[in-house]
């Protein structure tokens, strides 16, 4: 039903939570996930500056990592333009058939921007649009905890003989914490947000 999933980034913390729901659709039909970064040029002037384009390759590439890791296929593109505009130009050009994004950015005036893209996209897309509530609230920075959430995940889902292999890690506003288990190695993943953890689905 759905094979490219586009999931607009602009680099935040936040971006993962829609890069969850995104990889989630995506790893239900086996779909491309295809992450976009828009270096914002508008009537306000050139937002552009040495370090933007970097700074959008760099919000592409971690949702590439992160994509890759849960074995979800990945295309990676950075554009420059108005927001909303390249958004739907590369939905078009790139037979997307569902955009995932964020109702709001980092802080202050980006979330003011990105809420305002995102509602642009709403009105004007001609594909599904799955919007997703960004929060910068983490709740759970210690990887003690994190890993206690992921043993108790795993053996809700039903895993035996859980034990946590390496020291958890935090990539964006998600701990990930490998652990080994009666039916092999695990990751589980724990939202540091929301506390909820999940077993990642790892294609072999």
């Amino acid at each position: 039903m759905y094979q490219d999933i586009l999931v607009p980034t602009d680099g935040s913390d936040g971006t993962r939570r829609s890069l969850n729901h995104g990889v989630t659709i995506a790893d239900r039909f086996d779909a491309t996930i295809h992450a976009l970064s828009v270096v914002p040029e508008g009537p306000l002037g050139t937002l552009q500056t040495d370090e933007a384009i970097p700074a959008a390759e760099r919000a592409v590439e971690r949702i590439e990592t992160e994509a890759s890791r849960e074995g979800v296929d990945v295309v990676t593109a950075v554009e420059q333009g108005v927001p909303h505009e390249q958004i739907l130009a590369y939905a078009d050009d790139h037979g997307i058939d569902m955009i995932v994004m964020g109702t709001q950015g980092r802080t202050g005036l980006d979330r003011v921007l990105v809420g305002s893209v995102t509602e642009r996209i709403v009105r004007m897309a001609d594909v599904p649009v799955v919007t997703v509530r960004l929060t910068d609230e983490i709740r759970i920075e210690d990887a003690d905890e994190a890993a206690r959430i992921a043993r108790q995940t795993a053996e809700q889902e039903g895993y035996d003989d859980v034990s946590v292999l390496e020291d958890p890690h935090r990539t964006s506003a998600s701990w990930i914490v490998p652990l080994e288990t009666d039916a092999g190695r695990v990751h589980v993943h724990v939202d540091a947000v929301t506390s909820e953890g999940r077993v990642a689905k790892r294609k072999e």
